[in-house]
């Protein structure tokens, strides 16, 4: 019998690699070892269960171990991969009792993730100060802002969740006041959560502009969206320290204090590359596992995926870090097909994604950044445009704002971003396939997009903003 084939993480990039590895090759077995307890979590839809929008916790499961398990795939929760011999072939796994033993394997695929970013805001010890990085934590947070007599326990329905720490956020008094550090997208989708639960939100950026890969248009139009709603928006303001011993008690900004009595930290995340250290394993952007266009690793027989892992740019040709959840679904995916025998490329990743701010709609992809596409050897020209979401004359139409963002010398189009309140995120997807394709401006000025009245003017928004950035290129 040969060795399994096994991987470390039971998310989006593991359960894809083994389930496809099963369906390809059911006649040989595959291991999964995780540490905790989660698996296959929507880690996006955690806003919006503590906003109160997803009624459940367990309607954020992809997954539950019982379905894994059926699709003939061994699945060991509370094992912890503690060590990597590349050489022999082995991994060292640790278990929730303490004890430890080794694996053989035939391929080994890394898909630990990532992990919160909290820089100088250590929020452990102190009570009502949170990250968003996994789902106990959103179980902590949505009890902790109920009223303790109000608070409905079956909300967190997952056998999994960490109920002492569920009961002990439960029982303290709910907060009115939230301060938010970090305006990407977390920020900006806990400014939206914590608004929806009656709380008074403050939120801080360090930068000048809210969302900052999606460009100025963006940023500005998300801040007054913001204001708008009630958020009261810092932007220039980096904090400086949480202030509390036992609970927190405010924030420290600008020779200022705010009086809090909640705080999110979203100030980003990094690659939990840690178990491959001492292998020899070569590094890239971001401190990630730098890999090829199969997934594999510089280690034999090795891969790795999802958040711990580069990936190639579609734009640059060069390495990546981009954690996102469809980059982890796919790659993993690819990986099981490859291990299962049939070499399938994990993808190139532009950056596509979109994010909302109660009525307004964000998305981005590619390069906008001047700096960045320079870096990459581009002569940026961009244009912002704002044109409507539908015909002028039927009920609904928006004003959308557009930037598009080409290469001077080539037409190529190397990036985008869009905002409005009507649908319009998903347009960005036109973009990345304009990206993936190598358009140039003209070409994508040129394609046959679908109109009528009450989804789109003659003349859609991305077409108004290629004839003008095209008008632009040819000056």
């Amino acid at each position: 019998m040969t060795d399994p084939f096994v991987v470390v993480g039971a998310d989006a990039a593991g359960l894809s690699a083994a389930s496809k590895f099963r369906r390809e090759a059911p006649d040989h077995d595959v291991v999964v070892f995780e540490k905790g307890r989660w698996i296959s979590f929507a880690y996006c839809g955690m806003p919006y269960f503590i906003e109160g929008r997803i009624d459940r916790l367990s309607n954020l499961l992809s997954l539950s171990p019982s379905e894994v398990e059926g699709r003939g795939i061994d699945l060991r929760r509370g094992h912890e991969v503690v060590g990597v011999d590349a050489e022999e072939k082995r991994v060292s796994v640790r278990t929730a009792e303490g004890e430890t033993f080794e694996r053989a394997y035939s391929d080994l695929l890394v898909a630990t993730g990532g992990r919160a970013v909290t820089g100088p805001f250590d929020v452990r010890g102190i009570d009502g100060a949170f990250t968003l990085h996994d789902m106990d934590a959103a179980a902590a947070i949505d009890a902790y802002v109920a009223e303790p007599d109000a608070y409905d326990p079956g909300r967190a329905d997952v056998s999994a969740v960490d109920r002492d720490r569920v009961d002990r956020n439960a029982a303290m008094p709910a907060p009115e006041t939230a301060a938010i550090v970090g305006g990407g997208y977390v920020g900006v989708e806990m400014a939206e959560a914590l608004s929806g639960r009656g709380l008074d939100v403050h939120l801080f950026q360090r930068s000048e502009r809210l969302l900052p890969p999606f460009g100025e248009a963006v940023g500005e139009r998300v801040e007054t969206e913001l204001e708008g709603r009630g958020v009261t928006v810092h932007t220039g303001s980096p904090v400086g320290r949480l202030v509390g011993d036992d609970r927190i008690e405010a924030v420290a900004f600008d020779g200022e204090r705010l009086a809090v009595d909640l705080a999110v930290v979203g100030v980003g995340i990094e690659p939990n590359a840690e178990l491959l250290s001492g292998t020899g394993v070569e590094l890239g952007e971001g401190g990630a596992v730098r890999t090829d266009e199969y997934g594999r690793t510089n280690l034999p027989d090795v891969y790795a995926a999802g958040d711990c892992a580069t990936a190639i740019h579609a734009v640059t040709g060069e390495e990546a870090w981009m954690p996102l959840g469809l980059t982890a679904n796919r790659s993993g995916r690819a990986i099981g097909a490859t291990v299962a025998g049939d070499p399938t490329p994990v993808g190139e990743i532009a950056g596509t994604a979109v994010v909302k701010a109660f009525d307004q709609e964000c998305g981005r992809v590619g390069l906008l950044e001047e700096g960045a596409a320079v870096e990459a050897g581009f002569d940026p020209v961009s244009e912002t445009i704002t044109a409507g979401s539908r015909s002028g004359y039927y009920p609904g139409a928006a004003e959308t704002d557009v930037t598009l963002v080409a290469d001077r010398d080539t037409k190529r189009l190397i990036g985008g971003s869009i905002v409005g309140p009507d649908r319009a995120a998903v347009r960005v997807n036109t973009l990345a396939t304009a990206l993936e394709a190598d358009l140039t401006v003209p070409e994508l000025e040129r394609l046959d997009l679908a109109y009528a009245p009450p989804f789109s003017p003659v003349w859609d928004p991305m077409l108004v903003a290629a004839k003008v950035l095209n008008g632009s290129l040819e000056e």
